[in-house]
């Protein structure tokens, strides 16, 4: 799941009209972007396995600090409690919480059985969406619909920075994940790592774009 994670952030920005679509990113893809971390630290790892499955031939063979439920929970209590702290905001921490929390549900339809619950990585579960490269598709992409539908349909542009620039990361998240999905597998676990970190840039766009969008009444 890719663009779908971006959805709910999206989605989410109704039920926490205060959260900047930037805070929201980061709570619906936290995990994803420490992940790559974790990975170049060699504290987490992944392998390229070609035919693993139908969408992605990475095999996400050791993310439990990331990935597990108990480490995604624990992300998304972390993140909440930091934003109540400075904002004292309850309604918006608690969203914050579920969009973190949100990833896992996702990532747990599209993944094959690799997924843990624990630390201890002892058990593993995902019902394997990426298998069908069709239904993939067909979920992501309307998730991705109805995630822009909704917060176009909560904000509108204040000039034309937040029109076009919401458009053009909009897009720009639309051929990354077309470029991830029909592209070539990456050459090695390393490029996948810093990859992955240029999901941060993505924050301050977001946060950019919705400073240029106001509440609609």
């Amino acid at each position: 799941m890719f663009i779908g994670h971006y959805a709910v952030a999206m989605a989410a920005k109704k039920a926490a009209p205060q959260a900047s679509l930037g805070t929201l990113f980061l709570a619906s893809q936290l995990v994803d972007l420490i992940w790559p971390v974790m990975l170049l630290l060699g504290i987490e790892h992944v392998k390229i396995s070609p035919g693993i499955t139908v969408v992605t031939p990475l095999d996400f063979y050791d993310y439990p600090i990331t990935h597990s439920l108990i480490g995604v929970i624990s992300w998304g209590v972390l993140l909440g409690a930091f934003y109540f702290y400075i904002k004292r905001d309850i309604r918006t921490s608690l969203v914050l919480m579920l969009c973190v929390f949100s990833h896992w549900i996702l990532d747990f339809l599209t993944h094959r059985p690799d997924l843990p619950l624990s630390l201890s990585g002892d058990r593993f579960y995902g019902l394997g969406l990426w298998n069908s490269f069709s239904g993939t598709l067909v979920v992501e992409l309307g998730l991705y619909v109805i995630g822009i539908a909704v917060y176009l349909n909560s904000t509108s542009a204040k000039d034309k920075s937040g029109n076009y620039g919401f458009w053009s990361l909009a897009v720009l998240l639309l051929i990354i994940y077309a470029a991830n999905i029909f592209g070539s597998a990456p050459p090695n676990e390393i490029m996948i790592g810093y990859a992955g970190l240029g999901l941060w840039l993505f924050i301050p766009w977001a946060y950019w774009v919705d400073n240029h969008r106001k509440l609609k009444q």
